[in-house]
């Protein structure tokens, strides 16, 4: 799901070098991210993901948009 020439590009662009081991980390964490905005999605029951319910995803249920 992660693109990782697009993640070692950004910190090549840093000039950062990147290991195989840290960007299996980096996935791993990623996918963790999602898993978790997936369940807060479920939990306030978003059918769909779209601009307007983002926030839910991310934990903000104030609306602030």
């Amino acid at each position: 799901m992660l693109q990782v020439t697009k993640v070692k590009k950004i910190f090549h662009d840093k000039n950062v070098q990147v290991s195989t081991k840290a960007l299996n980390m980096i996935r791993v964490d990623f996918n963790r991210y999602l898993e978790k905005m997936a369940e807060r999605c479920k939990e306030g029951n978003v059918k769909r993901l779209t601009p307007e319910t983002y926030h839910i995803a991310l934990g903000n249920y104030d609306k602030y948009i």
